[in-house]
């Protein structure tokens, strides 16, 4: 087999990779748009019910993908330094598989072949989160943590 059949994800490390290879390693879960909070004291991490105000719930797309800073400065660009830092990317993200060294899992989209299998296998947020447009006025961020975390 040639260097080149082999896909770039097997042949490739994170920082070796073409923008466009970064791009489409993003398996479309939308964990990376959930808010979490971060227990100062212990560092500890908890996922809430409330994505980005930008997440389309249904299809776990960035809604202005190309111009999401101007609209929410704080987004985090996912870089090879900060997937290696991010504790709180889930055990599923292909940035992070890619980076420990796991490969691609079979549900991944340049896997399958298939966008969708992202949410069938369960790994996406697709219908579990909240927009942060639709919370109520004064709402605070602890009050959405899921509640598997609060026990």
């Amino acid at each position: 087999m040639l260097r080149s059949d082999i896909p770039f994800w097997h042949r490739k490390t994170l920082s070796e990779m073409s923008w466009p290879e970064w791009e489409a390693l993003c398996d479309g879960c939308g964990q990376c748009c959930r808010h979490r909070l971060e227990d100062a004291d212990t560092g500890a991490i908890y996922p809430t019910t409330v994505s980005c105000q930008l997440l389309n719930t249904h299809t776990c797309q960035c809604s202005d993908y190309a111009n999401r800073h101007a609209t929410v400065p704080d987004c985090i660009q996912l870089t090879v330094e900060k997937v290696a830092e991010a504790r709180w990317l889930p055990e599923t993200c292909a940035y992070r598989r890619i980076a420990e060294g796991k490969g691609l899992a079979w549900w991944h989209p340049l896997v399958s072949g298939d966008p969708q299998t992202v949410h069938e296998a369960g790994v996406s947020v697709q219908g579990e989160l909240t927009s942060e447009r639709n919370l109520p006025a004064g709402a605070e961020l602890k009050d959405y943590m899921e509640e598997s975390e609060w026990t």
